[in-house]
């Protein structure tokens, strides 16, 4: 017959092998995470030397088609076209973040955000380019679309060639992003009122494959849920 001390130290042997099984099967898996986890490429923002705020953000659900605004504290600068720049630029990474609603491949999305005073004038004659209201050449490209009211503005977004190529292909998730978008600048830009898109500085028919990129899009309230909270 095993003597008593014996079994109670077969025990007292089992349970720890049993605990060190379980410590080094969550060690993998955190492993494992790290590992598979999508890196993110986003660039970092530079230094901005002002006080944080309280901005908000339009961001899409893909599971139901929503657009919630959501409130951030970011510090921004103050000059307008850097501001709109750095505000989508934090917009599109946090649709890498994990556990996103709207999960979009991470890295450089936003090359440049350039505002335009309308009404933008048309050219006065054949092959000259349009200028805006200070009599500034305009990109090569038909903005003269007519604006909603004067003294508003017309914000040209040059995406990243990587970031619409890496895009999710589908109308619903093309769609949410350009709204989302839309929607940003809508709740923190009361100026901007129509908006037009690039790809790495020159015009594309789709965002992958389905949004419109070439027409001039209103700038309006997407939202369809109401202000949240940051935590």
């Amino acid at each position: 017959m095993i003597p008593r001390y014996q079994r109670i130290l077969f025990w007292i042997l089992a349970s720890a092998s049993l605990l060190m099984a379980l410590v080094l099967l969550r060690g993998c898996e955190q492993a494992r995470e790290k590992l598979t986890r999508p890196r993110n490429e986003t660039p970092l923002a530079a230094p901005v030397a002002t006080a944080s705020e309280s901005v908000q953000l339009a961001m899409p659900d893909d599971a139901d088609g929503s657009i919630t605004l959501v409130q951030r504290d970011i510090a921004l600068p103050s000059e307008s076209t850097a501001r709109a720049r750095a505000l989508l630029t934090l917009l599109i990474a946090e649709y890498s973040y994990k556990n996103s609603t709207h999960p979009v491949e991470s890295g450089p999305a936003v090359d440049d955000v350039f505002l335009l005073d309308l009404p933008l004038h048309p050219p006065t004659a054949t092959g000259s380019a349009p200028t805006d209201s200070s009599g500034s050449t305009l990109p090569e490209n038909d903005f003269t679309a007519a604006p909603h009211a004067a003294g508003g503005q017309l914000a040209v977004i040059n995406l990243h060639g990587t970031f619409a190529d890496h895009h999710p292909s589908g109308i619903e998730p093309e769609t949410l992003t350009i709204e989302s978008i839309i929607g940003t600048l809508y709740v923190n830009f009361p100026r901007i009122e129509q908006v037009r898109f690039l790809v790495d500085g020159h015009p594309r028919e789709t965002l992958s494959g389905h949004a419109d990129l070439m027409r001039t899009y209103p700038v309006l309230n997407t939202a369809t849920r109401p202000v949240q909270e940051s935590h």
